[in-house]
């Protein structure tokens, strides 16, 4: 019998525009590039079911003392995710020169406003 915990996977709707977003701008120029990513970013978030550990602490964050957001960097593109009992929720999908910190608080103000 396998005891290790595993997790459920989901993504936010805005984490999914996100995706859809850099998917699309990417297609513009190169669509085989495009759906590359696309595999890539989708295989490497699904592999988090398993081991939600395995990106690091968002670097910005850690500063603060904040260290349940965690990030994958996928070429130059940053998935942060946070992990909770028994899932890990994909959160936002950004270019990796963005700060996390500014992308979380957008998003918490965004959300309010709503």
């Amino acid at each position: 019998m396998n005891s290790e915990k595993t997790y459920l996977v989901l993504w936010t709707q805005s984490a999914q525009q996100d995706l859809a977003r850099i998917i699309e701008f990417i297609a513009r120029d190169n669509e085989a590039n495009s759906k590359k990513l696309y595999k890539t970013v989708v295989r490497k978030a699904e592999n988090l079911w398993q081991l939600p550990s395995q990106g690091r602490i968002a670097p910005e964050l850690m500063d603060f003392g904040v260290e349940f957001y965690r990030e994958l960097v996928i070429s130059s593109w940053r998935l942060v995710y946070k992990v909770e009992t028994e899932r890990v929720l994909i959160l936002a999908i950004f270019d990796g020169r963005r700060n996390v910190e500014d992308i979380l608080f957008e998003r918490l103000i965004n959300d309010r406003g709503h």
